[in-house]
């Protein structure tokens, strides 16, 4: 897709995400220059006598969300009360991705993925494809077509699942890197691949270390799952019976770092999440799959004290939603679970900004400032929603009241007007 657009002025109101700490300014009727780059190129506050109308009235505009935890091939099994972690990938997850080496279904998922994310604002994503080279490749092309931003893995697999979802450390590892060598950096960095081994049970350690060695070898981001259930503890306990904890097995294979991206994290220790801080590694908090999952409740204090990178992902299909607003909900509810009280206007900036800064994105993208490309999303408003703690309500709260309206990835509308 061409990077140029049609320079262009949005008026509105606008919430710039602060860089110091997660929160926002609120610009009352602000106008924002968007350059033919892409880029904003100018915030100010409309003049009293501003002849340039409204853009959307009605609407506030925001950054773009970044959903930092999604599963492409489980877009069609989203919502499958199958069980728990295990048992739910065993009946659920594994039989349907084991239908995308089919190149037509692939690409037909690839659609409805790509739509579920523009209709719900999400710009940006750092995603899990199936363990087929094909599927990632249909994906990569479709979300490509689409202009949304994102990073992909091929997810790597090679024991502890059926024979139809299994590639071999070799060949996947291989595969990843005709990936990247593809698609690594197109369209000046708008889509990246990222190492993504499963989890560390679907893994041999050769594979574990073979993901490490590329992803240190191409400078590439790594992302997988960690700590989500008990059963999954025991199980990986066992699997690694010379790692220290779970943690410890990543960081026996080399897999920790500030590249690294995981989510869930539910049942970690205070050393363990020592360990996530120490190597500067980033957090995907999922609690609408963990609740649906009967995972647990992420003790969201542990990451936020220890100043972790922490973005929100919807984790579909363990998640029931392709809406970041929603997780945000699920979010404020997991924080009250787990004594974290937090604020709305916080879990949006999450979802925003710190999102971006999960995925090292944020010197680009999760500011309304100069320089920053305009990823950008309106979502209209009643009417009546008028001072700061109403608005941040209703974008979390009341999302039947609030419809994502229009988006737009630098600068070019990808849906609405």
């Amino acid at each position: 897709m061409e990077a140029r657009c049609d320079p262009w002025i949005l008026r509105g109101r606008v919430l710039c995400p602060r860089p110091d700490r997660p929160a926002f300014e609120v610009l009352e009727d602000a106008l924002v220059r968007v350059g033919a780059d892409g880029r904003i190129a100018g915030v100010e506050a409309a003049p009293a006598d501003c002849a340039v109308p409204v853009t959307r009235p009605g609407a506030v505009w925001l950054p773009g969300f970044v959903d930092t935890h999604v599963h492409f091939p489980q877009t069609r099994v989203l919502g499958s009360a199958s069980g728990p972690l295990l048992e739910w990938l065993a009946t659920s997850v594994f039989p349907e991705e084991a239908r995308f080496v089919d190149r037509a279904y692939a690409a037909a998922v690839a659609e409805e993925f790509c739509a579920a994310l523009l209709r719900h604002g999400t710009t940006c994503a750092s995603v899990y494809s199936s363990s087929d080279p094909g599927a990632t490749e249909v994906l990569f092309a479709a979300l490509d077509r689409a202009g949304l931003r994102g990073q992909v893995g091929l997810t790597l697999m090679d024991r502890g699942a059926p024979e139809a979802v299994l590639l071999a450390a070799e060949p996947a590892l291989a595969a990843c890197e005709a990936l990247a060598a593809r698609w690594h950096g197109h369209d000046d960095g708008r889509l990246a691949f990222c190492v993504t081994p499963r989890f560390a049970l679907s893994c041999t350690p050769a594979l574990l270390r073979g993901a490490a060695a590329l992803a240190d070898r191409l400078d590439l981001p790594v992302q997988t799952h960690l700590s989500e259930n008990p059963a999954e503890l025991a199980a990986t306990a066992a699997a690694f019976p010379d790692s220290a904890d779970y943690v410890a097995v990543y960081a026996d294979h080399g897999l920790l770092g500030p590249r690294a991206l995981f989510a869930h994290c539910v049942h970690l220790t205070d050393g363990e999440w020592d360990a996530l801080a120490a190597h500067d590694c980033a957090i995907s908090h999922c609690p609408d799959s963990n609740f649906f999952l009967g995972s647990g409740v992420m003790p969201l204090r542990a990451a936020l004290e220890r100043t972790l990178r922490v973005g929100l992902g919807t984790d579909v299909g363990a998640g029931r939603t392709f809406s970041l607003r929603r997780v945000a909900a699920a979010a404020y509810d997991a924080a009250l679970l787990s004594g974290t009280a937090i604020t709305p206007e916080a879990l949006l900036w999450h979802a925003t900004l710190g999102g971006a800064r999960a995925l090292r994105l944020d010197g680009r993208i999760g500011r309304v400032a100069p320089g920053f490309e305009a990823d950008l999303v309106a979502c209209d408003l009643p009417p009546h929603v008028v001072d700061r703690a109403a608005l941040f309500d209703a974008l979390a709260f009341r999302r039947d009241d609030a419809a994502v309206g229009a988006v737009y990835v630098r600068g070019r509308r990808l849906r609405g007007g």
